[in-house]
């Protein structure tokens, strides 16, 4: 069976790549040339371990990239979608890229074809808009098309691990023939499988990112009110933890979380749930505490170093999370536009991110290496995990850490925790 998929960010390359893995010849379609013209030569357009590797095996023996979309579809059986669906600046979700897919697919579909929706979507979207456009189109549903929605539980800088071994796969349809198609194309994965409709599966992925926004928000409110105690709430955490009810994950508190889904995913459940006349009040505080957090580093900074102004402060890491060159709603860019408020001077070192921040940030000062910055600054402000940053030589130069990078006690002499 032939797959193709459509958009080659994020979401699609990794599918791509691991569907032409698993044995399915895979053509990928994206409009952008470079990123059609890096995959075609075996270049990751972007940053994530082992994609090189995969790659340099499957291309172009199991896997090429066209901007044809419509070649794509007449040479396909199936089409992952998974094209961005951006948040609007209220929380609302844009799905014009979603919308004109379906119709520039709908001029060229002449044989059955099931249409998998990777796509992050509220609920509703897989019926009110991917069928109804077909079906505008002159498409029946069942007959010439199907629809599965098909969520992705994806962890930047963990993706290939995490598409090969999978805690669960989500289909949602409300045709059983599908349902069949897509879950043998998974039949090698060894994980519960969660058979619903679409609107069960569409939230199955708003209701999993909020609840873990949720668990980074609520350890990030207990680590404020632990250090007014002058308690270190990663011990609170660590006890927390071992409770089977509540397990360790996402409760290392810090400057809060960013990337392309929590931030978007639940601004976009809070608008849809406003509109249709409920106040989600908890994920309301959820992203109220992440927007604050950030803050609450400027203030240690200000409290611990003096005046901010013309000082040399260095900083470190502008990913929002160690294993990405995702600066997505990232905690550090929020944390630069506030310096710069306070008339700081900046010198800055991240592993994979310098160059897209350079573009945003073109005037600021980039250092070669961590230790760069640790030399050119009075003090030095973590903003990225990145495990390599442990072994720098701090010195006695004052370190606050925004993520929690030393949560082992392990500290460099002159150290500080946001929240612990």
């Amino acid at each position: 069976m032939k797959l193709s998929v459509v958009g080659l960010g994020y979401v699609g390359l990794i599918q791509a790549a691991g569907m032409a893995k698993l044995g399915y010849e895979v053509i990928g379609t994206d409009i952008d040339k470079e990123k059609v013209d890096n995959i075609n030569n075996r270049v990751p357009p972007i940053y994530e371990k082992g994609l090189k590797e995969l790659l340099d095996e499957i291309v172009p023996r199991k896997l090429t990239a066209t901007q044809d979309l419509k070649k794509a579809i007449k040479e396909s059986e199936v089409t992952f979608i998974c094209v961005g669906t951006p948040s609007k600046r209220q929380g609302e979700m844009s799905l014009h890229q979603l919308e004109n897919v379906l119709k520039q697919i709908s001029t060229v579909l002449d044989k059955y074809h099931v249409f998998v929706i990777k796509s992050t979507v509220v609920p509703g979207t897989c019926e009110n808009v991917v069928i109804k456009t077909m079906e505008n189109a002159g498409k029946r549903y069942k007959v010439d098309f199907s629809v599965v929605m098909n969520p992705e539980f994806l962890r930047e800088g963990e993706a290939i691990e995490d598409f090969f071994a999978p805690d669960r796969v989500v289909l949602g349809s409300s045709d059983e023939k599908a349902l069949s198609i897509v879950k043998m194309l998974y039949s090698e994965f060894k994980c519960p499988f969660v058979e619903s409709g679409f609107k069960e599966a569409e939230m199955i992925k708003y209701a999993s990112n909020a609840f873990l926004a949720t668990k980074i928000s609520f350890i990030n409110e207990i680590g404020n009110i632990s250090k007014i105690y002058g308690i270190d709430a990663n011990v609170v955490a660590k006890g927390m933890g071992l409770d089977k009810r509540i397990n360790p994950h996402f409760l290392r508190s810090g400057i809060g979380f960013g990337g392309s889904c929590f931030p978007k995913d639940v601004s976009a459940l809070v608008y849809k749930a406003t509109e249709l006349g409920y106040n989600p009040r908890l994920m309301r505080s959820v992203l109220d505490v992440n927007r604050d957090q950030p803050l609450k580093l400027i203030e240690l900074l200000d409290r611990s170093a003096g005046p901010i102004k013309g000082k040399k402060i260095g900083l470190l890491g502008l990913t929002f999370k160690s294993g990405t060159d995702d600066i997505r709603e990232s905690p550090a860019l929020l944390t630069i536009k506030e310096l710069l408020m306070e008339e700081a001077k900046l010198c800055i070192y991240d592993p994979k991110a310098m160059d897209k921040v350079q573009k945003i940030f073109p005037h600021l000062t980039y250092e070669k290496t961590g230790q760069d910055v640790i030399k050119n600054s009075e003090v030095v402000l973590i903003l990225t995990e990145w495990p390599q940053f442990r072994e720098l030589d701090f010195g006695n130069k004052l370190v606050i850490d925004g993520k929690n990078l030393f949560y082992d006690g392990k500290r460099p002499k002159n150290y500080m925790g946001i929240c612990w």
